[in-house]
């Protein structure tokens, strides 16, 4: 199937930076979008930052301005730039991949993929 490894998370000081990246590996035949999600304590997970394969971005209201994310197609990997990190960004962050997958028998389908997750913590 396919696999998402991320890695990048940490512990930064507020107003510090982090920078998170996803790799997509498996037999993936083309990927639609991914996309990053956090979940802190007692929250529910919520999505923080899209884009999909024509780059088009999406983010979230409270990380405007402050986060950026951006893909590398040929990797299959995607990248979070995190700016000006306050303590309500901490929280897991998770990778997730919609693809084009390829099954036996030469079927594809499309499915969504999640990361392990990675913490990040904002000290104030």
């Amino acid at each position: 199937q396919v696999q998402l490894v991320e890695s990048g998370g940490g512990l930064v000081q507020a107003g510090g930076s982090l920078r998170l990246s996803c790799a997509a590996s498996g037999i993936i035949i083309s990927i639609n979008a991914m996309s990053w999600y956090r979940q802190a304590p007692g929250k529910q997970r919520e999505l923080v930052a899209l884009i999909t394969s024509g780059g088009t971005t999406t983010y979230a209201d409270s990380v405007k301005g402050r986060f950026t994310i951006s893909g590398d197609n040929a990797k299959n990997t995607v990248y979070l730039q995190m700016n000006n990190l306050t303590p309500e960004d901490t929280a897991v962050y998770y990778c997730n991949a919609d693809v084009v997958v390829g099954l036996a028998g030469g079927v594809s389908s499309s499915r969504r993929y999640w990361g392990q997750g990675t913490q990040v913590t904002v000290s104030s």
